[in-house]
């Protein structure tokens, strides 16, 4: 007898189990837990909500700016750019003034140097950034700027580019290099490589309507 009540009085002084401890703490400090998980609640929704107002944001400003692309498409013809090169004058060109008593001789001169100046030195340059256009007879700055897509394509390839993507592209690029004054043959104009990544992207949140409406204006471009 003595022994059993022995043996009960071990048992009830034995140490309380982790798991009675952890019981035992969350009892104790209820209050601080709720309080915390409310906190953080709190704290993940006012991230959430705007981390979401600013995507809605940077989506607000990718449709304004391609609704800025069509409308100005839409106001002019893309085959006759506003900023046309102005051929060079007889002066620029250094032609040689002849006279009626002028040698027969003299000619293939004249005409030889006349193409050898006229010509621009090189139609196009790469730059580890950018791509460097050079304008020839006939060409503005949409011109230049297919020039730069097509140079840029040929090093980053995009098989899901539709010739309505690129005319939207080079407009892009159009309104976002804005040379100064008229352009004359041998002005160049420089290209940024982001600029021109980010045109693409840009041109990928077209929608189906917006590439169909391009279409009016790709169909008169042999890309």
């Amino acid at each position: 007898m003595n022994n059993d009540f022995n043996n009960d009085e071990i048992d009830e002084t034995e140490e309380p189990t982790a798991l009675q401890k952890a019981k035992e703490w969350a009892q104790e400090n209820l209050r601080i837990i709720v309080s915390v998980l409310i906190v953080f609640l709190i704290a993940s929704s006012i991230y959430s909500y705007s981390k979401r107002g600013s995507e809605n944001k940077d989506t607000t400003k990718d449709s304004s700016e391609i609704e800025n692309i069509l409308t100005d498409l839409s106001s002019e013809d893309t085959s006759s750019d506003s900023t046309e090169v102005t051929p060079p004058t007889e002066t620029e060109n250094n032609e040689v003034a002849t006279s009626p008593d002028t040698k027969t001789a003299d000619t293939p001169v004249k005409v030889e140097e006349k193409k050898a100046i006229s010509a621009p030195t090189a139609e196009s340059k790469e730059t580890e950034n950018s791509f460097v256009e050079v304008a020839q007879k006939g060409n503005g700055t949409t011109h230049l700027a297919r020039r730069a897509l097509a140079h840029y394509l040929e090093k980053n390839p995009d098989s899901n580019l539709t010739a309505e993507h690129k005319i939207y592209i080079e407009d892009y690029l159009r309104k976002n290099v804005s040379p100064t004054g008229h352009m004359v043959v041998g002005n160049s104009v420089e290209f940024s490589k982001d600029l021109i990544k980010k045109a693409i992207e840009s041109s990928k949140g077209l929608n189906d309507a917006q590439l169909k409406n391009l279409q009016k204006y790709s169909a008169h471009v042999n890309f």
